[in-house]
């Protein structure tokens, strides 16, 4: 079983329209991590009805509220080039209305950033445990920074008692079946400590391992950028093969005839495959397929007040 095919099934058996999937997201502070896939669970409905676009984290930390305008520079505390481009994209998100008094640019909010993050989950799908790459270190690396509320292995094997005890025990498991959509969970995974500091490693090296702690205001400040990008991206961000043979399902998969699974266009495709027939890529209405089956909302209504005549000076 390959990864890609496995960790797109697994995102289809998780959307629903209680909670969002994405996938390939950075869960980290100060050092790199990639977390497979991310389940965010909330008020998504408060959330959905700003915009379908991610909201730069600085926007939403910033002093400008829905009252009255803030002059800009004083409604940050970043770098202003920084506050400038988050300006900019809160603005023609839809989040931020802008006006200008005396040759100078005023903003506020057009509706307040609702608390709507309840729960995150990260998923570390790897379907063959007895190829386990970095796993022990990277599954350790999101327990102890607790970025997310638990932290879930996901794989196609069955699980032993040797493989639960390579892990560390606030790990949840589960055997998933890509092709019926089952998942059996194994283990419960534990509630991480998310309102405290952490602590992240940031590399390894022989004999050693180098990590920095961090604030709880640093992993308040990542939570909301990571269930922003959630939001915003999704989990159907791949390319379809441009190939006859590329047969999209239900869910949208890249599912290949020729290979009898779902392909990685960039790269399990091309000239060299066996079973290629050059054609134009199919046309899956990505967007319409996550409207359609999470609360994410394409084409909300917004709040911005354009009967103010502010939209005149932006």
């Amino acid at each position: 079983m390959r990864e890609f095919g496995f960790e797109l099934a697994l995102c289809a058996s998780l959307e629903s329209d209680e909670r969002l999937v994405s996938r390939q997201l950075g869960g980290h502070v100060h050092g790199r991590r990639i977390l497979d896939t991310v389940v965010v669970e909330g008020d998504v409905p408060a959330r959905a009805a700003i915009t379908p676009d991610r909201i730069p984290t600085a926007a939403i930390e910033s002093d400008a509220g829905t009252g009255r305008a803030r002059y800009w520079k004083a409604a940050f505390d970043c770098h202003p080039d920084r506050a400038e481009r988050a300006v900019e994209l809160a603005v023609e998100r839809g989040f931020f209305e802008r006006e200008r008094r005396g040759g100078r640019t005023y903003v506020r909010q057009t509706a307040r950033y609702p608390d709507w993050v309840d729960r995150v989950t990260a998923v570390e799908n790897k379907p063959d445990l007895d190829r386990p790459g970095d796993l022990e270190a990277q599954l350790r690396t999101d327990v102890s920074l607790a970025l997310v509320d638990s932290v879930v292995l996901a794989t196609a094997d069955y699980v032993t008692r040797a493989h639960l005890n390579r892990i560390p025990e606030e790990v949840g498991v589960w055997r998933f079946d890509p092709d019926s959509g089952e998942r059996e969970v194994v283990r419960e995974a534990t509630q991480l400590p998310t309102d405290g500091p952490g602590v992240e490693r940031i590399e390894g090296h022989p004999g050693r391992t180098d990590v920095r702690p961090v604030t709880a205001a640093e992993k308040a400040s990542a939570r909301t950028r990571l269930a922003e990008r959630a939001y915003a991206k999704g989990w159907r961000t791949f390319d379809y093969p441009a190939c006859a043979q590329c047969s999209p399902d239900g869910d949208g998969l890249p599912q290949c005839a020729w290979k009898g699974r779902p392909v990685r266009a960039s790269e399990e495709c091309g000239a060299d495959c066996g079973g290629y027939e050059a054609a134009d890529p199919p046309a899956v209405d990505a967007d319409g397929l996550r409207a359609e089956r999470s609360p994410w909302e394409p084409d909300p209504d917004g709040f911005r007040r354009r009967q103010s005549g502010l939209d005149r000076f932006t």
